[in-house]
């Protein structure tokens, strides 16, 4: 069982997109479900995002 995380952005909202450290992510809406993220496709978008936001 993994541990589910969201952003601190998301404050209370119940509507957000949650990590699973070595699982993937999934929609707070709809927890049964989520979408495999391998950890270099998460690594890699994380750097992307960094790299974006930092222009």
């Amino acid at each position: 069982m993994s541990i589910w995380r969201k952003s601190s952005y998301s404050a209370n909202s119940s509507d957000c997109v949650e990590v699973g450290r070595g699982v993937g992510v999934r929609d707070s809406k709809a927890p049964a479900t989520y979408l495999p993220v391998s950890a270099e496709a998460w690594s890699a978008l994380l750097r992307d995002v960094t790299r974006v936001t930092q222009r």
